[in-house]
């Protein structure tokens, strides 16, 4: 699907908490100068609070803009696998690239379970589906046997955002998995050793604020450049780390209002970044001149 950095986005809101597609559309245009694909209505988008009419139009909006240029992915995923299927066909209709698909969260699963959920999903859905093991979201693991047995059964699963947090975990799950298995880290902070280890990339919320930066270091990795890679991610791993001092996307729709591609606005249940917060992003901005 891509080798490098692809950009969870945020989802613009005005101050009627409604989709600002006009802000859509910049932010689009900004983010296609530099990363290699674009994750519509993942986590940072804000997928929970969009209704099904705003899905279709922003699927088809970003897919408008990108024009081809790279892979626009839809997060699509749910505890229902119903409404995984609409969202599929929805994502599909529009001309999504591929699907980013969340295990099940609330009800969970066992591991046989994943293995069925999954293919009940792959055998009804045409794109190209990554899986998203994010535990501390959905209470629940995909184990490397797993997720490579996932992969191994349905032939449209390409890969997994491994978003554990547990090195030892994506280290064996990269040793183990066949080489066509495309692994992309879920967290900024953890890209250079999941690359180094021999993944492909990272599905990141740090390049909503950064995508040059995170592009360079994604490049410096993927062409053997690890002294760079590790100067650039020795720089910004901690404004990595503080785009997540409160709840995912709070942070980093402040961070990127500073830039000027949205307003500081979240719908509920989320709500504004702490001042507190907001003094630590500020600072950071200052400290590595990002304005």
């Amino acid at each position: 699907m891509f080798n490098g950095v692809g950009t969870a986005i945020i989802t613009p809101f005005n101050e009627n908490f409604e989709v600002d597609y006009n802000a859509l559309e910049e932010f689009v245009n900004f983010q296609l100068e530099f990363v290699d694909a674009l994750i519509v209505l993942g986590t940072t988008g804000e997928a929970p609070t969009i209704n099904e009419k705003e899905r279709e139009k922003i699927v088809s909006k970003v897919v408008e803009i990108v024009n081809k240029k790279i892979p626009v992915i839809v997060g699509t995923g749910s505890n229902n696998p119903e409404h995984v299927l609409n969202n599929n066909k929805l994502a599909e209709k529009n001309g999504a690239d591929g699907l980013l698909i969340v295990s099940p969260y609330y009800n969970k699963s066992t591991q046989k379970g994943l293995v069925k959920y999954f293919t009940y999903i792959a055998e009804r859905t045409e794109l190209p589906i990554i899986l998203y093991n994010v535990p501390s979201r959905t209470g629940g693991n995909i184990l490397p046997d797993t997720a490579i047995e996932i992969f191994d059964k349905n032939k449209n699963v390409i890969g997994i955002k491994e978003a554990s947090g547990n090195i030892s975990q994506i280290a064996e799950l990269i040793s183990n998995k066949p080489n066509e298995m495309l692994v992309y880290s879920g967290n900024d902070d953890q890209a250079l050793p999941l690359m180094v280890l021999g993944g492909n990339g990272v599905i990141s919320v740090f390049s909503n604020v950064l995508p040059k930066q995170m592009k360079e270091l994604t490049d410096a990795i993927l062409n053997g450049n690890f002294k760079k890679a590790q100067e650039i991610n020795n720089k910004y791993n901690i404004l990595m780390r503080k785009l997540f001092v409160e709840v995912n996307p709070i942070p980093v729709k402040y961070a990127v209002s500073k830039l000027g591609y949205c307003k500081n606005i979240v719908r509920l249940p989320l709500v504004e970044l702490s001042e507190n917060g907001k003094i630590l992003i500020d600072k950071l901005f200052e400290e590595l001149s990002i304005l």
